[in-house]
C-alpha cells in the first residue's frame, strides 16, 4: 500500500473536524452519524468490487473506467481529475495494469490523497515464453509494443490473490477509519470466505484432469493457470494492441491438433475473429472466457459479480480441461 502516516493523519483530522462541527449543530445522533463517508475513487471493475465489498456503505465509491474501455491505455478526463482531487482515497491495481497512473498522480493537486495499489504486495508473473504470443520472434511488430507489459498484471483472476487484495483494503480502511474496524473486518471475512469456496471449487474441478492445456486468444489467464497447474497457450500476448503473426497462428494450430484441444477461447467483448479462424481451420469450437476488466452485462443484469463470473469461467474451462 502506498500510504504515508501524514496522509492517514490528514484524513483522520478531517473526520474529527467534521464531527466537531456537526456536534455543535445537532443535539442528537451518534458520532458515526455525524461523520462524512470516505470518498473513494477506483480505476476499473475488479478494483471497485474488492474495495466495495470491504467498505460497504461506509464509503462513497466511484469507478473511473466503464465497460469496453481499454484500461491499459486509458486517458483520464478533466472530470476524472476533478473527482480524484476531491477524493480521500484513490485505489488502483498496479502500475503494470494502469500504466498511466503514476503520471496522473504527479499532476494532481490533492496532497492529502491516500493512494492504494492493490498489487503492491503481490509478486507479478512473467509471461510464459513457450506459450505466450509475446515471444513470437517472426512477428513484424516492434519490441516496444510487443513488451507493453514486462509482467502479467491480471492478478484478479486468481481468487487466492484476490484474498490478499481484500486484506489490503481491510487494513487500509481500518487505519483510516478505526472506529468502524469491526465492520470492515466482518465484510472482508465474509467475502474472503466466498473466495475460499471459489478456490476450492476450481481446485477440485481440475485436480484429476489429464488434459490441462487451454488456448486463449489473449494472454489474460496466467494467474489462474499458475494457481491450478494448468497450461495456458495464448495466440496473442499480454498486449491486445499487437498483431498476431501468421507463424504464431500456425504454431497454435499445430498445438491444438497435437494435444486434441477442443476449444479456442476468446475474451468477452473482444473481436473473436482470430479464435474463430483457428477453430474453423481445425474443426474445433470457440467459447468465451471473462477476463473481468469489466463486469459483463449479462452478469450485472442478474445482480451478480466477480464470484459468479468466475464460476462461469470454470464451467467454460471444463470443456477443454478434462
Amino acid at each position: 500500500m502506498k500510504i504515508t502516516k501524514s496522509m492517514i493523519f490528514s484524513i483522520l483530522t478531517v473526520f474529527v473536524l467534521v464531527g466537531c462541527a456537526k456536534e455543535g449543530e445537532e443535539s442528537k445522533g451518534t458520532s458515526s452519524n455525524n461523520k462524512e463517508k470516505l470518498s473513494v475513487v477506483t480505476t476499473f471493475y475488479p478494483v471497485y468490487e474488492f474495495t466495495e465489498k470491504v467498505a460497504g456503505d461506509r464509503a462513497n465509491i466511484e469507478m473511473m473506467i466503464s465497460g469496453g474501455t481499454d484500461v491499459h491505455h486509458y486517458e483520464p478526463s478533466a472530470k476524472d481529475m476533478a473527482m480524484i482531487n476531491d477524493a480521500d482515497m484513490f485505489v488502483y491495481s498496479s502500475d503494470e495494469m494502469e500504466t498511466w497512473v503514476p503520471s496522473m498522480l504527479d499532476s494532481l493537486d490533492n496532497s492529502d490523497l491516500l493512494v492504494v495499489e492493490q498489487a503492491e504486495a503481490i509478486e507479478l508473473l512473467e509471461p510464459n515464453e513457450e506459450t505466450s504470443g509475446d515471444h513470437d520472434h517472426d512477428s513484424e511488430h516492434n519490441d516496444d509494443d510487443d513488451h507493453d507489459h514486462a509482467v502479467d498484471p491480471h492478478i484478479w483472476l486468481d481468487p487466492v490473490l484476490v484474498q490478499q487484495q481484500v486484506e489490503t483494503m481491510k487494513e487500509t480502511l481500518i487505519e483510516v477509519d478505526p472506529e468502524h474496524s469491526r465492520d470492515y473486518s466482518k465484510r472482508a471475512e465474509a467475502y474472503q470466505g466466498e473466495l475460499q469456496e471459489l478456490d476450492r471449487e476450481l481446485a477440485e474441478a481440475f485436480k484429476d484432469a489429464k488434459q490441462r492445456r487451454f488456448v486463449t486468444q489473449h494472454e489474460a489467464f496466467g494467474y489462474l493457470a499458475d494457481r491450478y497447474d494448468l497450461n495456458q497457450m495464448a495466440v496473442g500476448g499480454l498486449s491486445t494492441e499487437v498483431e498476431v503473426s501468421p507463424s504464431r497462428i500456425a504454431e497454435i494450430n499445430h498445438k491444438v491438433e497435437e494435444y486434441a484441444i477442443p476449444i479456442i477461447y476468446f475474451q468477452e467483448g473482444a473481436n473473436s475473429a482470430i479464435a474463430e479462424t483457428i477453430a474453423n481451420e481445425i474443426g474445433v469450437e470457440v467459447a468465451e472466457l471473462y477476463s473481468l476488466e469489466y463486469l459483463p452485462q449479462n452478469i450485472e443484469d442478474k445482480g451478480q459479480g466477480y464470484i459468479e463470473a468466475m464460476r462461469k469461467n470454470l464451467e467454460a474451462l471444463k470443456m477443454s480441461i478434462y
